[in-house]
């Protein structure tokens, strides 16, 4: 019985219609208090969480990138934007986490309300706009945790342009934030496909991406792997130009895909909390409408590049089977957010188990054997 859905969710969402960034916060608060506290009680019910929500099978690891993954379920970027409860997630049963998306300047984000629950949709509308401390401060509280203890999972930094600064000084912003993280996270990530900080989708022209992974790279000194997160919104010729130039700075790999700007497929009217419907709200949309779109990105990736350049795929996925549809499309790896807002904590097992019954179906030994195995099928 899964109690988040029966009873906690319901009360939360409809009860006490919860404004959802507050819910945020206070879960994160409660994450972070487990995640450093020495107290007893934190200690037995981490490790109830472990007992719980953890699954592990040498069927679903993993060696990518220089990097071992117990199993390829990870936490996706946003949701612990300021890394206050890293040491946490490996407890819920994630094979890995990206902390951010974090900014060399620290900037409060967009004005408030920014995150809407879209249930009709499965969905979530946000238009935060990067709210984080700044990469100092993410610095510091992550090198305090690496000293009392190391990383039991593989932890990702999110990168992401400082409001303030001007386009044409991206590159600077994000290399000071690289030098100043880059010896603390396991991989980094190049965010400029989200749709809440004006004009940053800008960033993955070829010219302007370009730049900011030249500079990374000339720091990259100790070769940690660095991807690029794309926008589900691209065309395929825009995406083809980030292949190239992920072959060109030798990128570790790509994340497809962020939120999207379409409002096609919504089924929702009107959102409570603004009056307005969502069409008219400006924001990113995240959850089961993103789905279909990021995973035929992740099939073209896969097929332009004959799975040569390793893909982290997000968008919508809630399920085994969605997961299943990533992996078989291309992605080594899969992350969720939104997916476990509303299916709540026990679907990272949930995913694991029904990933483990679909390599037995399809009678394969690991999940690596999976991955692109749609593509491989076909021809």
């Amino acid at each position: 019985m899964d109690i988040y859905q029966l009873a906690i969710r319901p009360v939360l969402f409809n009860f006490f219609k919860a404004d959802p960034e507050w819910l945020h916060q206070q879960t994160i608060t409660s994450l972070s208090w487990l995640s450093h506290t020495s107290n007893p009680s934190a200690y037995w019910i981490n490790q109830r969480l472990q007992h719980s929500l953890c699954l592990k099978d040498p069927r679903l690891e993993q060696s990518l990138f220089g990097l071992n993954f117990a199993n390829p379920l990870g936490l996706a970027a946003g949701f612990d934007k300021d890394g206050v409860a890293a040491n946490i997630w490996s407890s819920l049963g994630f094979g890995f986490a990206e902390l951010g998306t974090v900014t060399f300047i620290g900037q409060p984000g967009n004005p408030r309300p920014r995150l809407f629950r879209l249930p009709l949709d499965q969905a979530a509308l946000n238009r935060m706009g990067f709210n984080n401390s700044g990469a100092a401060a993410m610095a510091a509280r992550l090198l305090a945790d690496q000293q009392r203890l190391a990383w039991s999972i593989p932890i990702g930094i999110n990168l992401g342009k400082s409001k303030v600064t001007p386009l044409d000084a991206a590159a600077e912003d994000y290399l000071n934030s690289f030098r100043l993280l880059k010896q603390l996270g396991d991989y980094f990530v190049v965010n400029v496909s989200s749709p809440n900080t004006p004009g940053l989708r800008s960033l993955q022209d070829a010219a302007m991406l370009g730049s900011i992974l030249d500079v990374l790279q000339q720091e990259n000194e100790s070769q940690k792997p660095i991807f690029v997160k794309i926008a589900p919104d691209l065309s395929w010729e825009a995406i083809a130009d980030i292949i190239s130039l992920a072959k060109t700075y030798q990128l570790a790999g790509i994340i497809a895909t962020n939120t999207t700007i379409s409002r096609d497929t919504l089924q929702t009217q009107i959102i409570t909390q603004t009056g307005k419907s969502p069409q008219e709200e400006a924001g990113g949309i995240s959850g089961a409408p993103v789905r279909q779109r990021s995973t035929e990105v992740i099939r073209f990736i896969w097929q332009q590049t004959q799975g040569t350049i390793p893909i982290i795929g997000v968008g919508g996925i809630f399920t085994a089977e969605d997961a299943w549809e990533k992996i078989t499309a291309g992605a080594s790896l899969i992350q969720v957010y939104t997916g476990w807002v509303y299916q709540g904590p026990m679907m990272v097992r949930q995913i694991l188990a029904g990933l483990l019954l679909q390599l037995e179906k399809n009678q394969l030994n690991s999940i690596t054997e999976a991955v692109g195995i749609e593509a491989k099928i076909k021809n």
